[in-house]
């Protein structure tokens, strides 16, 4: 669960329609830390292969949820990731990235 700006997102709708746009392979979302806002939803993205990082697709994919979901659903960051860490069985483990993202920020602040 995402808490930001006194909203409660849930990672799981947002994922299903990044993963309707056709650039987009898989993805995970994620609570980033925030002042302000306490966190912003983050995306980590694995593209399809026939696509390229950039941050005209960062805006394209931004919108594309925008029009789909709340205001406050969109990712407000996205990052492409070559792969998603996953269990043996194949279950997404948001836990590790939202621990990377928590200690990337920290030391950014530093």
């Amino acid at each position: 669960m995402i808490k930001s700006s006194g909203y409660r997102i849930g990672p799981f709708e947002i994922e299903n329609v990044l993963e309707k746009h056709p650039a987009v392979q898989k993805s995970a979302v994620v609570g980033s830390p925030d002042k302000e806002r306490g966190e912003i939803v983050k995306a980590f993205i694995v593209l399809d292969p026939k696509y390229g990082p950039s941050n005209e697709l960062i805006s394209e994919i931004q919108n594309f949820v925008k029009t789909r979901l709340s205001m406050h659903e969109y990712p407000k960051e996205i990052e492409f990731i070559d792969k998603l860490p996953e269990t043996p069985d194949g279950k997404l483990k948001r836990k590790e990235l939202k621990r990377r993202e928590y200690e990337r920020k920290h030391k950014e602040l530093k």
